[in-house]
């Protein structure tokens, strides 16, 4: 963790928050009849992503409350792959980009789940909380 004071300075923070405003940008193209199911639905879901990151980083001080954001975290940038297949198959978006864009969630993900699976760097301790 090394002196890392916010979610903010979390390289999984920053990947997602950069794809999230990609996708943002990407899909103000996508049809007008899309605007309330699939843009609305790969908006939220890529967003989410970082919103969790920034909820579980909040809960550091309780370890099962941190990693369950990471978990709903890792979710919704699953989801976001979802909707970028859709998206692709749909024509919205060409093979090349959605490429990206997936791959760009699926190293959100595995830095996610390294985080899930050894949370203790990042908790924090009883020391730290009364400082």
């Amino acid at each position: 963790m090394s002196g890392i004071q916010s979610h903010l300075e979390l390289d999984v923070y920053n990947i997602a928050f950069e794809s999230a405003m990609r996708i943002f940008e990407l899909s103000k193209q996508f049809p007008k009849e899309e605007a309330f199911s699939l843009t609305d639905q790969i908006r939220r879901s890529s967003r989410s992503v970082c919103a969790n990151i920034a909820e579980g980083w909040r809960k550091r001080r309780y370890e099962a409350a941190f990693v369950s954001r990471l978990n709903d975290a890792e979710a919704e940038a699953a989801e976001t792959q979802t909707w970028l297949n859709f998206a692709s198959a749909c024509g919205y978006l060409p093979e090349d980009i959605k490429l990206e864009l997936w791959q760009n969630n699926d190293h959100v993900i595995g830095k996610l789940v390294n985080m899930i699976y050894k949370p203790k760097p990042w908790i924090l301790t009883k020391r730290e909380v009364d400082i």
